[in-house]
């Protein structure tokens, strides 16, 4: 079996708007830096981010449940900040689509880059597996709150998670 491809986090928090750019394959296993990066960049005042897909290999719902969350709590600030997707290509859009977060992120269809050279991420840290089951679980409460109809699509899993949480 082949190793799965780790991913990085090319971040830039000092440019207007910050910048993400994603590499590799971003899931449940390695998002939690990434949230984390958002909320201290948020915390510092931040509002504005475009995070590239360029080079993204493929992506799960955790992850984008995390962007939702992101899109959804810069929404009631004041000003409202955005999230810019750029470089989604077709299958990452198509995920986009499906869940309905084009609805509350902005979507670039083009191909332009953005930013300076952005810093490497780091992805070392270990999270406990109740703080990773806590991770996901949120990650997909975020997903029915940007768009109702994902209620059906993750009801099981929310529920799954919920007891785990609950128990652990």
């Amino acid at each position: 079996m082949a190793e799965m491809e780790k991913a990085a986090f090319l971040v830039d928090a000092y440019s207007d708007p910050a910048i993400v750019k994603v590499n590799g394959r971003v899931n449940f296993s390695n998002s939690g830096p990434l949230r984390d990066f958002f909320d201290q960049v948020i915390a510092s005042g931040r509002n504005r981010f475009v995070i590239d897909f360029g080079d993204c290999k493929g992506m799960d719902s955790t992850f984008l449940g995390i962007l939702a969350g992101v899109a959804l709590d810069l929404r009631k600030k004041d000003p409202p900040g955005s999230v810019l997707l750029c470089r989604l290509g077709d299958r990452n859009f198509e995920l986009i689509r499906n869940l309905g977060l084009h609805r509350i992120m902005d979507v670039d269809p083009g191909e332009r880059s953005f930013g300076n050279e952005p810093s490497v991420l780091d992805t070392s840290t270990e999270e406990s597996q109740s703080e990773k089951a806590r991770m996901v679980l949120e990650a997909h409460e975020n997903l029915v709150k940007a768009d109702e109809e994902n209620r059906s699509k993750f009801q099981d899993v929310i529920a799954y998670l919920k007891n785990q949480v609950e128990s652990g």
